[in-house]
């Protein structure tokens, strides 16, 4: 089904949407992120479905999304690199503490994306904060682990990438894409 379908998870601030970037000047197709997209629009419209604010709410407007990203990759020909997936809301549930409904891990189950998933590991040398993305170090690094357990216990297999620069980590990427 989403074999053409390649994940990078991770941590925030580890380099996965540098280097989505950089795959797409290469001509690889790809979806976006879904949390900074609806922090925007939150931010915007003076909701409160933030990870500051209400992490549930935030949690089912990030599974909607992945859900259309899905669908919409699905439909594409040739690789496709999911700047995060379905099972990053499990994990961000986990994370949080909160209980993952029933229908969340559903829609991880029957939505399978390829078996490999590249998990993006802390990088304390590029980490960063801005007005999006809050999480301090630690929140980073346990994030990251989440989501590698997450993906693990769901059958994907974790490609760890490299800590190189963004053309090096593309070629890495590239190789498992094409190759």
């Amino acid at each position: 089904m989403g074999d053409h379908m390649f994940v990078v998870t991770g941590g925030p601030g580890a380099g996965k949407t540098s280097l989505i970037e950089a795959l797409g000047r290469r001509g690889i197709r790809s979806m976006p992120e879904a949390g900074r997209a609806i922090i925007r629009d939150q931010v915007r419209i003076g909701g409160n479905a933030v990870p500051w604010g209400d992490r549930a709410a935030f949690a089912e407007l990030m599974l909607g999304r992945e859900l259309r990203s899905y669908r919409e990759a699905l439909a594409m020909t040739g690789p496709v690199v999911m700047d995060r997936g379905i099972p990053d809301v499990i994990g961000y549930l986990t994370l949080c503490g909160l209980p993952v409904p029933d229908h969340v891990e559903a829609a991880a189950r029957v939505s399978p994306y390829n078996e490999r998933v590249f998990l993006a590991p802390y990088w304390g040398a590029i980490f960063t904060q801005d007005c999006e993305r809050k999480q301090d170090r630690e929140e980073a690094k346990a994030t990251c682990e989440v989501m590698a357990k997450t993906y693990d216990r769901l059958g994907y297999r974790i490609v760890e990438l490299p800590l190189t620069g963004i053309e090096a980590r593309a070629d890495f990427l590239m190789e498992h894409l094409v190759g």
